[in-house]
């Protein structure tokens, strides 16, 4: 599993569109992280970012503000999505859903 979390210095940027980079969290069978990478977002342009996350294998995003447009792309390439995580790291957000204890809340984006 790959789990893609949009960054802004080391904790979750709170807008997914607009973030620098991306924390991709490579996670095992066994749910254990099994590696940390982060790489630079491309230029924000609407909807790049769900084709772009799709051709790196993504198969879950932790976002605290998406778009509607943004949830429904990347759900028609098959990538969960789980909205309104607050501001921690990657690794912290990761674990906390592989715990099943990672809470989510509003979606911090109005975007439509």
């Amino acid at each position: 599993m790959k789990i893609a979390i949009p960054t802004e210095e080391v904790k979750l940027c709170t807008h997914f569109g607009h973030c620098r980079n991306f924390a991709v969290v490579e996670v095992d069978d066994e749910k254990n992280i099994v590696a940390v990478s982060h790489i630079p977002a491309p230029p924000h342009e609407p909807g790049l970012l769900p084709g772009w996350l799709a051709e790196r294998g993504i198969n879950l995003v932790i976002a605290g503000g998406i778009g509607a447009r943004a949830q429904g792309m990347l759900i028609e390439k098959g990538i969960e999505v789980i909205i309104g995580a607050p501001q921690d790291t990657p690794e912290n957000l990761a674990k906390a859903y592989l715990d099943g204890t990672l809470s989510s809340g509003k979606n911090l984006c109005d975007h439509k």
